[in-house]
């Protein structure tokens, strides 16, 4: 069982523009105290393609973390437009969220994220050269795709002599615990954007 839970995710400000910050309102609970802090993380995906393109947007240590429940506003400033093929611009997209411990990523939250023009002229007629002031941003918020990786939570335990997970029973706990995530409000575990 996982010592954190996410048990909301709020997506604010959306849909916006391309150049608006990100803002989520993250929700979870810790039903084990942790000795270290939590590394939240904001990823765009840049290309379906070519994993050099991802942008970290955002990276926060959170903590300390007692047993309870949490809420706090991830913000992160937009992809730097530069970095990103024109032709992946427009169209379709995936936004990660993760959160890991000491290093190890425990949940994953991916969203769809659909650019397009905020006119439909010029959707219809789309300009030579990108227009970035004029894309609108919209997160699919409602059908996100939760993953969850079993990880230890007692890093200390294993150098006592308690074996970590072989990488095929990391494999089927994945599995098991993919189907039988509980949805919550704005959390489900079904349409997860591929990456």
């Amino acid at each position: 069982m996982s010592a954190v839970n996410i048990t909301n995710v709020a997506v604010l400000d959306n849909p916006a523009s391309f150049l608006s910050s990100f803002q989520f309102e993250i929700s979870y609970e810790c039903v084990t105290p942790l000795k270290d802090d939590l590394e939240w993380k904001l990823t765009y995906v840049g290309s379906a393609e070519d994993e050099t393109y991802d942008q970290l947007l955002e990276s926060v240590l959170v903590g300390p973390v007692n047993v309870g429940n949490y809420r706090f506003v991830l913000q992160a400033d937009p992809p730097d437009p530069s970095r990103i093929r024109e032709e992946d611009i427009i169209g379709v997209t995936v936004l990660l969220l993760t959160c890991s411990y000491v290093g190890q990523e425990f949940v994953r939250v991916g969203y769809y994220v659909n650019n397009d023009y905020d006119d439909e002229q010029i959707r219809e007629e789309p300009p030579q050269k990108i227009m970035i002031d004029r894309i609108q941003r919209n997160i699919l918020s409602d059908k996100p795709r939760v993953t969850k990786f079993p990880i230890n939570f007692n890093p200390e335990n294993s150098e006592n002599g308690e074996q970590a997970p072989s990488p095929d029973q990391v494999a089927e706990a994945h599995k098991l615990e993919v189907e039988t995530l509980p949805s919550t409000n704005n959390i489900s575990d079904k349409d997860e954007p591929k990456t």
